[in-house]
């Protein structure tokens, strides 16, 4: 039987992050994932948002990483010439009784060391986005898009040149914690049984699944696995926005937005769809939900105007009629298992989070 250092499950953009900051540190790192590339799932299926770290409850890891890997995030842009664009965004309040609830945004931004948010009159928001109505927003000029995969190719690169090899095709079936290390066995074309000093769940969709299939680790430690499914439907012709373009948010996520890639063409979404099995195809039949809640900030939506895009699928870890869970990033304290992290519940802001998660595992991680 083969034995391997570290081994991270799930070559999405946090799987890939964490590969990088272990190589980096000088362990010996291999990247198994079933797919045939870099980021297949949930990774290359989101708005590519760099979320500033506004809305999660303070003192969450959601939001203490959100706005951590922020800086982080536009950092490494820089550095590495990853295409981005800052081009802030506008939280709107569209009723007169929103409005408190606005302000009360600001101040949980400001509590989670976001302090620059700006309020802006109607006439204020007018003037910046002549398409938009409101009663009152806030501006947020930390918010800003990115190339997603041009983003995940440099992290590829980084672990590479710091010796990671990544096996595509190569789905972990199931383990055992031994004395020794964790035990793996992994299919595909070439199977194989390695032993590993380290193992990083970063499975994603399948994270929960895949702790439960590794024997020894306790069943009272793995969450549910859920699945909100959110559609995305882009516009015909052209957008009228600069910035993007925030509706108040609700309990399960941030409402229908607006977002504007770098090309600077506009799509609207997500919706939250509850799912039992994994499915991205989009029923063209949601957009009527999504022309009323586009049109209470932006009344001249034409009739026709909206085709479907794509939707993604978040790993949620709580259920519809529960409070949002927040990150798990489990190590030895929770499981009892040294060498083992699981990483639950990385829905958005996940890809913001990425390099800030990717250091708290690193810490979780025994050195060689």
């Amino acid at each position: 039987m083969e034995s391997l250092d570290c081994v991270v499950i799930g070559a999405g953009v946090v799987g890939l992050a964490v590969a990088r900051a272990l190589a980096e540190a000088g362990r010996e790192v291999v990247v198994l994932d079933k797919a045939e590339a870099i980021g297949t799932e949930t990774s290359s299926r989101n708005s590519e948002v760099i979320h500033a770290g506004i809305y999660y409850p303070t003192g969450s890891l959601k939001a203490e990483l959100c706005v951590e890997g922020k800086h982080r995030l536009y950092a490494y842009c820089r550095e590495r010439g990853v295409p981005f664009l800052d081009c802030g965004k506008l939280i709107v309040a569209t009723d007169p009784d929103q409005v408190p609830r606005l302000m009360a945004i600001r101040q949980k931004a400001a509590d989670n060391g976001v302090p620059d948010l700006v309020p802006m009159t109607a006439a204020e928001v007018s003037r910046m986005e002549p398409a938009v109505r409101c009663e009152a927003a806030l501006f947020s000029p930390s918010t800003g898009v990115i190339d997603s995969h041009a983003f995940m190719l440099a992290l590829q690169g980084d672990a590479e040149a710091a010796g990671t090899m990544i096996a595509f095709h190569t789905p972990v079936l199931r383990g055992q914690v031994e004395p020794d290390g964790i035990v793996l066995e992994a299919g595909g074309e070439e199977p194989m049984t390695v032993r590993c000093r380290a193992v990083v769940n970063s499975a994603g969709l399948h994270a929960p699944r895949l702790a439960a299939a590794i024997a020894g680790v306790p069943r009272q430690t793995i969450p549910p696995q859920l699945y909100a499914k959110g559609n995305y439907f882009s516009l015909l012709g052209r957008q009228p926005f600069g910035r993007l373009i925030y509706p108040m948010p609700d309990r399960h996520g941030l409402g229908v937005h607006v977002t504007i890639d770098l090309g600077r063409q506009a799509r609207f979404g997500p919706d939250v769809e509850w799912i039992d099995e994994i499915d991205y195809d989009v029923d063209p039949s949601r957009c009527e939900g999504f022309y009323a809640a586009v049109r209470s900030y932006w009344p001249d939506l034409p009739d026709g105007a909206l085709t479907p895009a794509y939707s993604g699928i978040r790993p949620k870890i709580s259920g519809p009629d529960q409070p949002a869970a927040d990150y798990r990033i489990d190590g030895p304290e929770v499981h009892g298992i040294p060498g083992l992290v699981n990483l639950f519940g990385i829905e958005s802001p996940g890809l913001t989070s990425a390099l800030a998660i990717a250091e708290r595992v690193r810490a979780l991680i025994p050195a060689a």
